[in-house]
């Protein structure tokens, strides 16, 4: 019997039936949210020798210094044992370390318990990821973004299973249904935009066969994915309404407070405002981001003397920027219009099994054979699959 929610709304794990456990890094150190600290932490380990390079490294059942693996598909780093390992770092890449924060990783497959190298074989520019958070509050369910996501503890769902906007993630004959229903096939993107739209905290996904309430959730999804991707033009507030610097950071700050009242972000003795409450108060999984966003950046390490606590000496000016753009962000993404409840022309789960759509076939669950070129092995040998 197929699985179903009390209203018989498809599931999102039928609907994108592709999913990939998240990576597992096993130790912070290779990510963070500077670039250079990540350089200067990979030249303190490179210097260091024998059992000092061990402890610097922290092992793991899953890696140690002395581990032989493969590049990361699309990456250029080494594959000789990390013991023997000299030269420079490769060079960091962007990933969504958390929500709403992008930070940097080392993409080294030495230095990183589980990779998920079939995320890394379908990351690039066309490619959307959707990644599940934990739930249990307030906040958007599922987090869309063009950055490979490290976060956890959900799952992720590549849009599409191949390089280049290949071969949707979508259940086979899903748009053709709908576009029988709605009078024109919608676009994987399209999909995917209704589903940020629609998605419920037990991950089912109401569909709808009219095409003006599709046409609605829609464009109410395609602006949840601009701001959640952050690709293109940088997200504005109208004028009035645009948070400025009012007084500077300092250069190492501690504290992080919110003056509702005024709209003021104070960061010990900067301001920054207007702040909406919308955007101090939006939440994933009941944390809340800006709090998160900001611990991430000025908590102390917790072991002095480890890699970690390799970081900026002062805040640099990049994560302003980068702090103004969130808030914005945040703030817009409140005001997206929610779908109303309960949807007129309702498609179900049965209606889906009624048409062939599901159950999706077993292969579409699992990733397609992309590999277009060599990929290097351990030790320098070609990886075959």
């Amino acid at each position: 019997m197929p699985c179903v929610t009390h209203d018989d709304a498809p599931l999102l794990a039928d609907l994108m039936p592709w999913s990939v456990a998240p990576p597992r890094l096993g130790r912070g150190w290779p990510a963070g949210p500077d670039a250079a600290s990540l350089k200067a932490r990979w030249d303190a380990l490179v210097k260091a020798e024998g059992p000092d390079r061990e402890a610097l490294f922290e092992p793991t059942r899953s890696r140690t210094p002395h581990t032989a693996v493969g590049q990361l598909p699309g990456q250029s780093s080494g594959t000789e044992k990390l013991a023997r390992a000299t030269g420079p770092c490769p060079e960091p890449v962007r990933v969504l370390h958390a929500p709403f924060d992008e930070q940097w990783l080392i993409p080294d497959h030495r230095l990183i318990d589980v990779a998920r190298p079939e995320l890394w074989r379908v990351a690039d520019e066309r490619q959307v990821f959707v990644a599940e958070t934990a739930g249990g509050g307030p906040g958007p369910v599922l987090l869309a973004t063009s950055l490979l996501p490290v976060l956890r503890p959900g799952r992720v769902r590549p849009l599409y299973r191949r390089p280049g906007g290949a071969e949707p993630n979508l259940a086979p004959g899903l748009p053709e249904h709908l576009g029988e229903l709605l009078g024109e096939v919608p676009e994987p993107v399209d999909v995917l935009a209704w589903i940020i739209a629609a998605v419920r905290a037990d991950l089912a996904v109401p569909l709808t066969g009219d095409p003006g309430l599709w046409a609605q959730g829609v464009e109410s999804g395609r602006r949840a994915l601009r701001l959640m991707c952050r690709d293109g033009e940088r997200p504005k507030l109208p004028g009035g309404r645009r948070p400025y610097v009012r007084a500077p950071l300092p250069a190492r700050p501690h504290t992080l407070v919110y003056d509702r009242e005024e709209e003021v972000l104070q960061i010990d003795e900067g301001r920054i405002s207007p702040v909406p409450p919308e955007a101090w108060d939006f939440e994933v999984s009941g944390v809340r981001v800006l709090q998160e966003w900001f611990t991430a950046r000025t908590a102390p390490a917790e072991q002095p003397g480890t890699l970690d606590a390799i970081r900026p000496a002062t805040w640099p000016q990049t994560w302003t920027s980068e702090l103004l753009e969130l808030i914005t962000v945040l703030a817009l993404l409140s005001e997206v219009p929610p779908l109303p409840d309960p949807l007129t022309s309702p498609v179900t789960a049965a209606d889906l099994h009624k048409a062939g759509v599901l159950p999706p076939p077993e292969p579409s669950r699992r990733p397609a054979s992309v590999l277009d070129s060599p990929e290097e092995g351990p030790e320098g040998q070609l990886t075959l699959i």
